[in-house]
């Protein structure tokens, strides 16, 4: 672990040297294709040093936030190209990775709020500093508060389980707080946020819409995906409590997900209706968790990981539009089909991924989702009914109004893909439909 942890520290000078955008991103990618090579086929943690080592939960989210920050950096070539502060923009990255890679590794509690706070900064700054609109002030005050407010109950909860247990680590974790409902709270509202579980969620679509890119894809690929890593990691202190209480959770979470979908489908800005089907698709791993059963916590990892490439990969496509169109609105983006034949391919590939269509990693994911919340009890199945089924509708939505339709007026010149885009979105596409193929790396970690 410690050998990755220095590589990357000694990436930090190459940021700041002219003209080394490409051989930063060309290492990072080296530097995921290294970390596949650490893959320990055990649910046990191994390569062990003083706080951190990883399980097969927080390799495959580790792997996830290499691929995506590789990623990160083939789209955001506009940067490069206009030299918008471009080795900062490296730095930030660079750092981001830094702090994601620390609070997954980590294996004391504390030691992950420390980083899982930290990776708050380099976020807020992509926002800040590469953001579009004014509003983006906004939005970073939004996702810097909504974060805090919960996370200092979740700090006292920490020193808390200290002062009683003497030790942090997870593998020291013991269930004897079944009666303690204030700790539950504390530990769980912070990682529900992050989420974002429906009626907290309106600092994503706030910060989606106003990040760039870059922004967007790490928000979408691995920030969200902190909550759910976190709830399984503490939810080892607290399950007869969990086994009472859980049922808030996951009504609001299937509540919210209906409405999010529904909210979803008079979306007219691109980015905006991606941000509010994350919300939707992380309502199911919020209830797949809180069911606390085998296959609540496999199918909620498996469509950690599958959503994290097919939303980062959207993001990309909404961004290419956007730079030929100069807007995000699907008024101006519609009949698509004819200024970007080819492109068409890949939005038809990545919204069908959206709706969990085979052979995704989605599909996995929510197969074992609806076994559990229904296994959970019969009476969701009527929201899982109309998930799926707003699901398939708004991805189409999305699909048919980009590409389909007469082409706005205002573009006269038939504009494809570059090289570089076909390959940034391949890249998303390929390991979302081949992961399926190790399906048992996903269903059989616990």
């Amino acid at each position: 672990m410690l050998g990755m942890f220095l590589s990357l520290l000694f990436l930090t000078p190459l940021c700041f040297m002219l003209n080394s955008y490409w051989l930063v991103q060309s290492l990072f990618f080296m530097l995921s294709f290294i970390f596949m090579f650490y893959l320990q086929p055990t649910s046990l943690f191994s390569y062990l040093s003083y706080f951190m080592g990883i399980d097969l939960i927080s390799f495959g989210l580790i792997l996830l936030t290499f691929w995506i920050c590789s990623l990160m950096l083939t789209a955001s070539e506009s940067i490069y190209r206009f030299n918008y502060n471009s080795s900062f923009f490296m730095f930030n990255i660079l750092f981001l990775l830094f702090m994601l890679y620390l609070t997954f590794c980590s294996l004391n509690l504390f030691y992950f709020y420390l980083f899982f706070e930290s990776s708050l900064i380099p976020t807020l700054f992509l926002i800040i500093g590469w953001g579009y609109q004014p509003e983006r002030l906004q939005a970073g005050v939004y996702l810097l508060f909504y974060t805090l407010c919960a996370s200092l109950p979740m700090l006292v909860g920490i020193f808390y389980l200290y002062n009683d247990c003497c030790s942090l680590m997870y593998f020291m974790f013991s269930e004897d707080y079944s009666m303690n409902f204030l700790f539950y709270l504390c530990l769980l509202f912070a990682f529900l946020i992050k989420m974002p579980m429906f009626l907290v969620h309106l600092w994503l679509p706030k910060a989606h819409v106003e990040a760039p890119i870059s922004g967007s894809m790490i928000l979408a690929g691995i920030l969200l995906k902190l909550g759910g890593y976190g709830m399984v990691r503490v939810f080892k202190l607290f399950i007869s409590l969990g086994l009472s209480l859980n049922i808030i959770w996951i009504v609001v979470s299937l509540l919210g997900g209906m409405l999010v979908s529904l909210i979803c489908m008079r979306q007219v800005d691109l980015k905006s209706l991606i941000a509010y089907s994350s919300v939707s698709h992380m309502s199911l791993v919020i209830a797949g968790v809180m069911t606390l059963s085998y296959w609540g916590l496999n199918g909620s990892y498996t469509l950690m990981i599958g959503h994290g490439l097919c939303s980062s990969g959207l993001f990309c496509l909404a961004n290419i539009s956007y730079e030929r169109t100069g807007s995000r609105s699907l008024l101006i983006n519609k009949g698509m089909m004819n200024l970007m034949p080819s492109m068409c391919l890949w939005w038809f590939l990545l919204s069908s991924s959206n709706m969990a269509a085979p052979p995704s990693l989605n599909l996995l994911g929510e197969i074992s989702l609806l076994n559990s919340i229904v296994g959970w009890s019969w009476a969701t199945m009527i929201f899982i009914a109309l998930l799926s089924f707003f699901g398939a509708a708004y991805s189409l939505y999305l699909y048919s109004y980009s590409q389909h339709g007469e082409l706005y007026s205002g573009l006269y010149s038939c504009h494809n893909g570059m090289v570089r885009e076909f390959i940034l979105l391949m890249l998303h596409w390929i390991p979302l439909n081949l992961l399926i193929l190790s399906g048992d790396y996903c269903m059989l970690w616990l």
